[in-house]
């Protein structure tokens, strides 16, 4: 078996024309040297008709219930056999190039990971690693934008499913944090790939994303007193996002349902 660079995991649940914009995309790749694999949630729409109309292109798939994104994303890389993993959810879409550019930085830098530009509503590029600290934000886009070396993601471990919202965030911040992965960036002019809005994670309330992003936070042992800061000022700069009117009340309930929720 002939060695792959990359193994590209697309996560996809009743999707079926986004899924064929995500295959496309990979079609049209001028670096060929990647594995492709599909994790269907069960789809009843027509999705498995288009994976067996692409099976040139799909190298492995399944269909069968997950208990949400990251357990299909943790069904993938069981699956993968490539040098470095990279996430490419129904509907996102990389550039033609994209992986070409990707390929040309990791072969002249020894990295754990490395992050691509990504038109996401706005042009996304880069890492600040120290700003994880105090904000997710940091980066360009988990999905079409991310890929990690293989031994990194094993040393990792799988996504934490008692995350629903951001366990990407979860383990961006023990490889940056924890782990002290190194990581590099493309640079703002190469962009390599689309990501598509109205993800997963928009049909959470902005509520919910912050309660899990704080618990992320408190599970991975930052300093209580400086989460709750961070907690704090995320919920004032964005109260109108927030529709309880007793805001106050809402922002101690808020925090004491995350510190209930903290691993012992």
């Amino acid at each position: 078996m002939n060695e792959k660079t990359f193994s590209i995991i697309t996560v996809v649940f009743n999707a079926k024309n986004d899924l064929i914009d995500t295959i496309k995309s990979l079609r049209q790749q001028n670096y060929k040297n990647f594995e492709y694999i599909i994790i269907d949630g069960g789809s009843t729409d027509g999705t498995l008709e288009v994976i067996n109309d692409n099976l040139d292109v799909v190298d492995k798939w399944k269909s069968e219930k997950d208990s949400g994104i990251y357990d299909a994303m943790n069904k993938g890389i069981d699956l993968c056999q490539g040098n470095y993993i990279g996430m490419l959810n129904a509907g996102d879409r990389y550039t033609p190039n994209g992986l070409t550019i990707i390929n040309d930085y990791l072969k002249n830098h020894d990295v754990d990971f490395i992050f691509g530009t990504v038109m996401k509503k706005v042009l996304r590029h880069g890492f600040r690693k120290y700003r994880i600290y105090w904000n997710f934000d940091f980066a360009s886009s988990h999905s079409s934008g991310f890929f990690i070396k293989d031994e990194a993601q094993k040393k990792l471990g799988k996504y934490n499913l008692k995350y629903k919202i951001s366990s990407d965030y979860d383990l961006f911040y023990r490889m940056i944090i924890k782990e002290k992965m190194s990581g590099i960036s493309t640079k703002k002019n190469e962009i390599i790939g689309f990501f598509k809005s109205g993800s997963y994670s928009s049909t959470f309330s902005y509520l919910d994303h912050l309660k899990e992003e704080t618990l992320i936070r408190v599970d991975n042992k930052q300093n209580l007193f400086f989460v709750f800061l961070v907690f704090f000022i995320h919920f004032s700069k964005n109260m109108k996002k927030i529709s309880n009117h007793n805001k106050i009340q809402t922002l101690l309930k808020s925090f004491k349902e995350v510190y209930k929720k903290r691993n012992i």
